[in-house]
This record gives C-alpha cells, sequence and structure tokens, in this order.
C-alpha cells in the first residue's frame, strides 16, 4: 500500500453554463469537483494492481456560489485492505467554505481491478 496524501484539485472559473435556475453554481458541479479530488487523492494510496469504486458519496453545501475560483483539498482518513474513506473541502479564493463532501472507495484486485 502507497503512502497516503492530499491531493489538491483547482477549478479556475464557474460559468453561466454552469448555474441552476437561481443563478448560482450548480450542485451538482461542486459534487464533480470534490468526487475528482477525492478519487486523485484515494488513488495515491493504491497499489499498481489496484483500483477502485466509490460505493457512497455525501455533500454539504455552506454557501451558494455565483462566480468563484474553486479550490478542492481531498484527504484520505482512512485506507483499509478494502475500504477507505476520504473527506473533501471546497473553498472559494477568499478561503470561505463553500461545501464539504465525503466518500468511501471499495478497493478492486485481480479481474475486477483488470476490468477498469
Amino acid at each position: 500500500m502507497r503512502k497516503r496524501s492530499a491531493r489538491k484539485f483547482l477549478l479556475r472559473n464557474s460559468f453561466p453554463q454552469h448555474a441552476n435556475p437561481m443563478g448560482t453554481l450548480h450542485g451538482g458541479v461542486l459534487c464533480d469537483l470534490a468526487d475528482a479530488a477525492m478519487g486523485m487523492a484515494f488513488a495515491t494510496t493504491l497499489a499498481p494492481d489496484e483500483s477502485f469504486t466509490t460505493t457512497a458519496l455525501a455533500i454539504n453545501f455552506f454557501r451558494p456560489v455565483w462566480k468563484a475560483r474553486l479550490r478542492a483539498e481531498a484527504h484520505v482518513i482512512n485506507r483499509g485492505k478494502n475500504v477507505g474513506y476520504v473527506e473533501c473541502e471546497v473553498t472559494d479564493q477568499d478561503g470561505k467554505r463553500v461545501a464539504k463532501a465525503n466518500s468511501t472507495c471499495f478497493v478492486l484486485r485481480g479481474v475486477q481491478a483488470k476490468q477498469r
């Protein structure tokens, strides 16, 4: 098992096409950003013959976003033999917390890992 680490992912700008009907950034965009950061963080713990799949994903939104530079920072909190838990905080350009997400990842090996 490789060393656990954090991974940062940056979305430089939010665009009008990412807005929901209220004009704020669609929650799905924030969820996708957090999911990508958490996936990259968890991937750093995998051995060369391993892969993974997400089995659960949750996100809480703390403030609306209209136009912002967003930063998602994910940390692997726990990496067991088969299951891992990752958390991610999304902040705006002023460092204000926009959302917090978590995911549970299941490690795949053998044929399952090769099919991914």
